[in-house]
C-alpha cells in the first residue's frame, strides 16, 4: 500500500472518529437536556376557573331529581382522522397531517360535542402549543363552542422536544384535560398521579386528574373528576398506585355526602369485568372493579354482558388507519358514579372515529335527594 493511500485512509479514519465523537456528544447533550427539562407540577394545585366568555353561564344551581348530561371525549390532539396512524402505536405518523387538518378535526369534535347538548363536558388530549399540532391552542377552539360555560384546565402532559422519528420529529408536547360546566364552578384542583420513576417517566409526564366542585341546592357538591390515566403497558405498580389514589380521593368526597362522577379516558378495557385471560393490548387491561370504594360503580356495569358487547367501542388502536371490522377497538372511556347519582341513560356515540381515535361517551344522570329531603320542588 502506497504512502498516499495510507494518508487517505488515515484521514478517513480521523473523519469517522470525529463524526462518531460529535454524534456521542450530541446524544449526551440531548440526554442532559431531557433530564434538565424534566419537571412535574405540584399535587393539589388550584386551577384557574374561567368565566363564560359570552354570558353568565346557562344555569344557576344544580338540583336534585333533575336530569343532566355529562360528556367525555378524548380528542387526540386533533391529529386522528380515520386515515391517521401513530408511530408510538406502531403506525406511521408523528404529527397531524397539516395545520388545516388539525383545525378541521378539533373544530369537528367541538361541534359534535356541543351538538350533543351536554351540561358538563370533559375533553382529554387538548394541546396547547405542541409541535405535533402546529403550536395551536386547541382550548381556544373548544371555548368558541362552549362560550357560555365555566371551565378549568389541568395540564396532563408536558414533554421535552422528542427528536424522533428523525425525518418528522414528534417535538415538544403540552396537553391537558379541559372541563366545561353550565353551572358555576366553586373550586377546582389538579391532582398529580403517581407515575413511573424509571426512564419511562420521560414519556409519561405530568399525568393527573382534576376535581371540579359545583354547588348543589342542598348544600352539598357535585364533584366532577376528569381523568386521563397512563397508558402504562404492563406496569402493575403504576396501575395500582393511580387507582388507589383516585379511589381514596373519591371515597373522601362521598363520605362528606357529596355526589361524585368520574369520567374520562381510563386506559383500561371497561367492558371486561374480570381478566379472563383473553388476548388484549397491554394498555387495555380490565379495570379492577374490586378496587372501587363501597358505594361506587361504573355506569357501564348496570348493563348486561350482552348489552355491553353490543355497545360501540369508544376507542381504536392507531397502529393502522381505521378499517371497521379489522382495526382493534376497545372501550377505554366511561364514568364511575357514587350511588347517590342515578344513571338515567348511557350512550357510546358512534362516528367511526371521525375526529379522533376515540368517540364520545355521554351520560344522562340525576342526583338523589339527601335523606329526609323533599325533592318534589326541584322539578
Amino acid at each position: 500500500m502506497g504512502i498516499k493511500m495510507k494518508k487517505i485512509i488515515k484521514k478517513i479514519g480521523i473523519g469517522l472518529a470525529a463524526a462518531a465523537l460529535i454524534m456521542v456528544c450530541a446524544v449526551l447533550v440531548y440526554v442532559g437536556y431531557v433530564y434538565v427539562s424534566y419537571k412535574r407540577l405540584p399535587d393539589m394545585l388550584e386551577l384557574e376557573i374561567e368565566e363564560p366568555v359570552t354570558g353568565s353561564g346557562t344555569q344557576d344551581t344544580v338540583k336534585t331529581g333533575v336530569t343532566y348530561r355529562v360528556l367525555t371525549y378524548n380528542i387526540g390532539f386533533g391529529a386522528y382522522t380515520p386515515e391517521f396512524s401513530f408511530f408510538m402505536d406502531g403506525g406511521k405518523s408523528s404529527v397531524g397531517e397539516s395545520r388545516e387538518s388539525v383545525i378541521r378535526t378539533v373544530t369537528g369534535a367541538a361541534d359534535l360535542a356541543a351538538g350533543l347538548k351536554p351540561d358538563f363536558a370533559m375533553f382529554e388530549e387538548v394541546d396547547r402549543d405542541s409541535t405535533r399540532s402546529y403550536h395551536m391552542d386547541q382550548k381556544e377552539i373548544l371555548d368558541e363552542k362552549f362560550g357560555d360555560f365555566y371551565s378549568d384546565y389541568a395540564q396532563n402532559y408536558d414533554s421535552a422536544f422528542l427528536f424522533y422519528p428523525i425525518l418528522e420529529p414528534h417535538g415538544k408536547s403540552r396537553a391537558g384535560i379541559t372541563l366545561y360546566s353550565a353551572f358555576p364552578i366553586e373550586s377546582a384542583v389538579r391532582r398529580s398521579f403517581p407515575i413511573s420513576t424509571s426512564f419511562s417517566k420521560f414519556f409519561d409526564l405530568d399525568r393527573c386528574y382534576s376535581v371540579s366542585r359545583i354547588p348543589v341546592e342542598n348544600g352539598k357538591y357535585l364533584c366532577l373528576y376528569a381523568i386521563h390515566m397512563s397508558a402504562y403497558g404492563n406496569s402493575d405498580t403504576i396501575r395500582e398506585g393511580q387507582i388507589r389514589m383516585l379511589c381514596e380521593d373519591m371515597a373522601g368526597e362521598y363520605a362528606q355526602g357529596n355526589y361524585v362522577i368520574c369520567g374520562g379516558d381510563f386506559n383500561h378495557d371497561l367492558k371486561a369485568l374480570t381478566d379472563d385471560g383473553s388476548e388484549r393490548e397491554s394498555w387495555a387491561y380490565p379495570f379492577p372493579r374490586e378496587e372501587l370504594p363501597e358505594g361506587f360503580s361504573f355506569c357501564l356495569d348496570s348493563f348486561s354482558q350482552e348489552e355491553r358487547e353490543q355497545m360501540w367501542n369508544s376507542a381504536r388502536n392507531a397502529d393502522m388507519e381505521y378499517a371497521e371490522g379489522v382495526t382493534y377497538t376497545v372501550t377505554l372511556d366511561g364514568f364511575i358514579l357514587s350511588d347517590n347519582v342515578v344513571c338515567e341513560e348511557y350512550t357510546h356515540v358512534k362516528t367511526g372515529y371521525l375526529y379522533s381515535d376515540h368517540d364520545p361517551v355521554i351520560l344522562d344522570f340525576s342526583l338523589k335527594g339527601q335523606e329526609g329531603e323533599n325533592i318534589a320542588g326541584a322539578f
